[in-house]
């Protein structure tokens, strides 16, 4: 395991399996905010949490990897308002709520043969996207 003191990203092996999937930018992006995370919370679930919402502003999570997104910003409706704290905000499991169309989000649903997609929301249809794509 690498220090956070050490500028080399961490093993391969050692970031999450979306990562490893990921292109370089993503994990790079993951490992650096992870690290300093480290050194200001500790290792831990909030030096992750703080490392993918570093991630999310320019990856969205898109089956089982992360893909660069269209137009880097918050994926979160809450987050872009603003209007929830942070540990109480909604994350959509990386789905890109704000990037994309309700439509976008239904199509995604069908392809991954979601049920129920045609009555769902936008919010809903991303929370069934994640779900699938977990």
């Amino acid at each position: 395991m690498t220090s956070p003191h050490d500028s080399r990203m961490p093993a391969k092996d050692e970031l999450p399996g979306t990562l490893q999937r990921s292109p370089k930018k993503a994990q790079e992006t993951w490992s650096k905010t992870h690290d300093a995370a480290v050194e200001t919370y500790g290792e831990g679930e909030r030096a992750h949490r703080t490392a993918f919402a570093s991630l999310k502003h320019s990856f969205e999570k898109v089956g089982d990897r992360w893909v660069a997104k269209d137009e880097a910003g918050p994926s979160d409706p809450d987050v872009a308002r603003g209007t929830v704290p942070p540990l109480q905000r909604e994350t959509f499991g990386g789905v890109d709520v704000v990037g994309h169309t309700r439509e976008e989000l239904y199509e995604r649903a069908k392809a991954l043969d979601v049920r129920g997609r045609s009555r769902m929301t936008k919010a809903e249809l991303a929370r069934a996207i994640a779900r699938t794509q977990d």
